[in-house]
């Protein structure tokens, strides 16, 4: 029987400026996949000299945003007073408990030249008891982070545990996540140590058990089967997933609850001015004033 559940083929979507995503969580398919109740592929996009990503401060709870790229930089700023820059193989690990406020942008000297930005943005939403945890922000560097090398595999353990590894990321459940490189012809064993798994494959062809997956989609893998993957061509995946939630979880815009009356409280709560500021960003990105799709993007 072949390991694969499902196949999730997300839509391209231009945010405007040439800033395209492509969203494989939530979508109609799957909601979640471990933990993971958000995950887009954005860009790579090229910003002229002069301009950049501009997203404004605005507000999440109950989860934790995992921001990692490919190419370029982002300055991260908080309502904690973090201001972090991430560049390629690092990581910003942000819990957003019970309300934080953070922006995303390019950094002046980012815009001076004209820049490239491409990565991906994933939110894990947080266990039911924890989700009114104090909020928090920590950045890992590249060398921080677990790297396997060996039969034409690159391995990045970005956070959970994998194959005997563990990444530094203080995870609130269990999950994995890894960015991993394929020479042609190379060979992944992928265990049933996690719950929920899928591969994202962002570059060239991998093969499920056999089955060709091309860039841009989500294969989402049956639980308690072991599987192998093969590379057709040179190639990069994302590894995700980890434990099944304890139970469903409402997303509206920025704000991820397993009541419906918590993100009513959060709405209110932007709304009214009740979350921090980012300290030297005073703009903001305004509540919705209609329900919007699920995960609404926070880019500009």
């Amino acid at each position: 029987m072949s390991g694969i559940d499902t196949i999730i083929i997300p839509p391209l979507r231009d945010l405007g400026d040439g800033f395209q995503v492509r969203r494989a969580l939530p979508s109609a398919k799957r909601r979640t996949v471990g933990p993971f109740v958000f995950f887009d592929q954005m860009g790579p996009a090229h910003f002229t000299a002069g301009t950049g990503l501009d997203v404004r401060p605005h507000p999440h709870i109950g989860l934790a945003t995992v921001t990692y790229l490919f190419e370029g930089e982002i300055m991260h700023r908080d309502s904690l007073g973090n201001v972090q820059a991430i560049r390629p193989g690092e990581v910003n690990w942000m819990v957003a408990g019970s309300g934080i406020v953070h922006s995303e942008r390019t950094s002046a000297e980012g815009r001076q030249l004209g820049n490239t930005l491409s990565g991906i943005q994933c939110w894990v939403a947080l266990p039911k008891d924890k989700e009114e945890m104090e909020p928090g922000f920590d950045h890992y560097g590249a060398a921080e982070l677990p790297y396997i090398e060996g039969d034409g595999v690159s391995l990045r353990l970005i956070a959970g545990t994998l194959n005997g590894e563990q990444s530094p990321v203080e995870t609130a459940s269990p999950m994995f996540y890894a960015d991993v490189s394929f020479e042609e012809g190379a060979r992944l064993g992928l265990t049933t140590e996690h719950e929920e798994r899928a591969v994202y494959v962002t570059e060239g062809s991998v093969a499920v058990d056999g089955q060709r997956i091309e860039p841009g989609q989500l294969t989402v893998l049956r639980t308690r089967q072991a599987v192998t993957l093969t590379s057709n061509t040179e190639a990069r995946v994302m590894l995700l997933g980890g434990a099944a939630l304890d139970g469903p979880r409402h997303v509206w815009w920025n704000f991820v609850a397993s009541s419906p009356e918590r993100i009513e409280q959060a709405k209110s709560d932007w709304l009214h001015g009740r979350f921090g500021k980012v300290a030297g960003d005073p703009e903001f990105i305004p509540l919705p004033s209609d329900s919007p799709p699920p995960a609404t993007p926070n880019y500009p």
